[in-house]
């Protein structure tokens, strides 16, 4: 339990980190970032499996790169549901979503006991 909760933190710094480097992205406070992680995590549980779906053959053509533009889409849609949080711009939220999903992947590597 301690772990998620660790892990739940890590992403909001890494939320905090992405508003910082990236113009264009904003975030009110921290609560805000911590508020954030949790609506892109039920984004990501809710939204993003139908959007794959629907989106596969254009993912298939591309190689997977079209999950990068997926990833930008839904920070885009969590800087619309979140007060505080604010998505500026297309690029914002690609450049965005790839430093963020590169924290996210260091942080569950850390997180991870099997190494």
């Amino acid at each position: 339990m301690l772990d998620k909760f660790l892990r739940w933190l890590g992403y909001s710094l890494a939320i905090i980190f992405v508003a910082w480097v990236v113009p264009g992205i904003h975030v009110a406070n921290f609560l805000t970032a911590m508020i954030v992680c949790v609506v892109l995590a039920l984004i990501n549980i809710f939204v993003k499996p139908i959007l794959e779906f629907i989106s596969l053959p254009i993912n298939f053509l591309t190689f997977g790169l079209f999950t990068f533009i997926l990833n930008a889409l839904l920070l885009i849609l969590a800087g619309k549901i979140t007060p505080g949080f604010e998505v500026h711009g297309f690029m914002s939220a690609l450049i965005g979503s790839i430093i963020f999903s590169l924290l996210a992947y260091g942080i569950s590597r850390i997180n991870n006991k099997d190494y």
